[in-house]
């Protein structure tokens, strides 16, 4: 019930306030609107006219020429008359003269060769053979026929059994210039060799012996 006569003693204060608050605002914002009779006045020109321009002058230069003089005429030399020659011309004559071959007797005439002992002209290098599990080496002894071809091949030290045989097949291909005596192509005895076989692992790094 207190509650109440609070409302009921101050609500008349309080609409008081907002009443004079209410005209107070609305003089505040209040603006008399006067409108503007006054318009500008504008002007646009269309299609201008355009002047001629002038035609232009000529201009004229004058040209200046200067007199060049003409040089004089070269000099001119006295020179000897050459005499005529009085020997007459030399004829060559182009034919070839007869050359006549020598008469060479076969039985008169021997060739005359030097001495040498046998060379080597081709050396097939041995095959790898797929059981070799490093490198090693032959050495081979064997003679060479009056034509160059190796024979008698004897493979008498291998660091390994398994490299006998390729040796051997190899040396046999070999070629040789034969050796020469007394003029004469003949046979040469006690040739020797060293065959080498050289193994890498998977890395091309070499495997000793």
């Amino acid at each position: 019930m207190s509650t109440f006569k609070r409302y009921l003693a101050g609500g008349p204060g309080a609409f008081v306030i907002t009443v004079s608050l209410g005209i107070l605002m609305a003089n505040l914002i209040k603006v008399t609107f006067t409108p503007d009779t006054k318009t500008e006045a504008m002007s646009f020109e269309i299609n201008n006219v355009v002047e001629d321009l002038p035609p232009p002058t000529e201009r004229t230069v004058e040209l200046t020429y200067v007199k060049v003089e003409t040089p004089p005429p070269p000099p001119v030399f006295d020179y000897q008359p050459t005499s005529t020659p009085t020997v007459p011309t030399a004829i060559l004559d182009d034919r070839i003269p007869p050359f006549v071959p020598p008469k060479l007797d076969r039985h008169v005439f021997t060739p005359i060769i030097s001495d040498r002992d046998a060379q080597p002209l081709l050396r097939m290098k041995p095959v790898m053979p797929p059981r070799a599990e490093k490198s090693g080496h032959c050495r081979v002894r064997f003679d060479v026929t009056p034509d160059g071809q190796p024979f008698n091949v004897n493979a008498h030290y291998c660091t390994q059994s398994v490299f006998k045989r390729a040796t051997i097949k190899s040396v046999e291909r070999w070629k040789y210039q034969p050796k020469i005596a007394a003029g004469l192509p003949v046979s040469r005895h006690g040739v020797e060799a060293k065959i080498t076989f050289k193994l890498a692992d998977d890395a091309g790094r070499l495997i000793p012996e």
